[in-house]
This record gives structure tokens, sequence and C-alpha cells, in this order.
């Protein structure tokens, strides 16, 4: 079988830990975990967001 190269993951905010976004990653180019900074409609304002498990 054939491995697949994408993997689902879930971006979580860093300053309230809720869940917002989840998006697909290539494993061969993103190795580590992915962090992005995105708005979280909790905190109300743009943070810093990065890949739970």
């Amino acid at each position: 079988m054939v491995k697949k190269k994408e993997h689902k993951m879930v971006l979580a905010c860093e300053v309230c830990q809720q869940r917002n976004y989840s998006t697909l990653k290539n494993r061969q180019n993103h190795p580590d975990r992915m962090e992005l900074k995105k708005y979280c409609p909790k905190c109300a304002a743009h943070t810093l967001h990065r890949e739970t498990k």
C-alpha cells in the first residue's frame, strides 16, 4: 500500500487552547509541528496556533 503524503492536523490556539482550524500538511515538506498566526474567535484576536496531536 502507498503511504499518504498528506496528513490531517488540527490547530489549537496558544492562549485559550481552543481547537479552531483543521488542515492538511505534507509530512515530507514540514516534518516539525506547524505554527501559524490565525484568528481566534474566542480571543477575538490574531494569536499563534500550533499543531496538536
